[in-house]
């Protein structure tokens, strides 16, 4: 049943039915304008989606008639910039890292060229300003503390190849033993040794255990970190007598890495990068005022 339709009395138009305090809502058309505005917007979007890339399928869409692509117009971009710089890039390629600081020109394109990669590739982990993340495990670039070396060559190359990857077999590689979970020392050992590495981090510490912890260090660590605790750049082993940790320098945080071990891998970009983009990088990261 469809009910009836009510006319208002004064204008003389039909009414939808719809009453708010005793208004009725008038049924007006629309204005012809707005119709006319509509049907053109109609017709405008069926030509578009025949012209031009529009509907979604399952590994692309409708390329339309005209043959448009916005990806091509970036490629095409890509490219004719490529092409523009095609000679700065390759004299990058060409200088001796050390020597590009002294060519203002290809230090100002490597730098800008560097600072727009890192924070494409390289922000993620260490972020936007490059400082890290504390306790993570993603190293701060503006000190002085560098794992596997800080000159421009040697950032150059942990670039290239990253660090403790299973893809590059060129990577900086080296493994701290899991001194607690592998039972190599007892939690009382590893409490002795926590507190000996506070003591020569300059920090408060329990004198009752340093003795005894230093006695481990020198029989399980000194190894690789060194004697005195100053690290070892060739093995990535870091300094322990200064106040940069990279998982933090709490009791809980140096114990947490003396039972569980460290082992922070960084990927080889040489596979995803040219070499004057890797140059750029490493230049880019050296100016920022950590590298020697």
């Amino acid at each position: 049943m469809t009910k009836p339709v009510k006319t208002d009395k004064k204008t003389e138009v039909e009414t939808t039915g719809h009453s708010w305090d005793g208004i009725e809502e008038l049924n007006n058309p629309l204005p012809r304008w707005w119709l006319y505005t509509f049907y053109l917007c109609i017709i405008f979007a069926l030509g578009y989606s025949v012209a031009y890339p529009a509907w979604p399928m399952l590994t692309r869409a409708t390329p339309g008639f005209l043959g448009d692509s916005t990806r091509q117009d970036v490629a095409d971009d890509i490219a004719r910039f490529d092409a523009a710089n095609a000679a700065i890039k390759a004299r990058l390629v060409e200088v001796d890292l050390t020597a590009i600081a002294q060519d203002p020109t290809l230090l100002q394109f490597a730098t800008n060229q560097g600072a727009a990669i890192f924070r494409t590739n390289c922000a993620q982990c260490h972020g936007l300003g490059a400082a890290g993340v504390q306790q993570s495990g993603y190293p701060n670039l503006l000190d002085d503390d560098w794992l596997w070396g800080g000159d421009i060559n040697a950032i150059h190359t942990t670039i290239t190849h990253g660090i403790r990857n299973q893809s590059d077999p060129d990577a900086g590689y080296s493994q701290m033993p899991s001194f607690g979970t592998d039972a190599l020392l007892s939690k009382i050992e590893i409490a002795a040794v926590a507190q000996h590495l506070r003591l020569i981090s300059g920090q408060d510490y329990d004198a009752a255990l340093v003795s005894q912890g230093a006695a481990l260090f020198a029989e399980n660590c000194a190894v690789c970190h060194g004697d005195a605790g100053l690290g070892n750049r060739d093995l990535g082993a870091p300094n322990l007598t200064d106040a940069i940790w990279l998982y933090g320098g709490s009791t809980k945080n140096i114990t947490a890495s003396i039972t569980k071990a460290r082992f922070g891998v960084m990927p080889n970009w040489s596979p995803r990068l040219s070499e004057d983009a890797i140059r750029a990088v490493a230049i880019y990261v050296h100016g920022l005022g950590g590298g020697e």
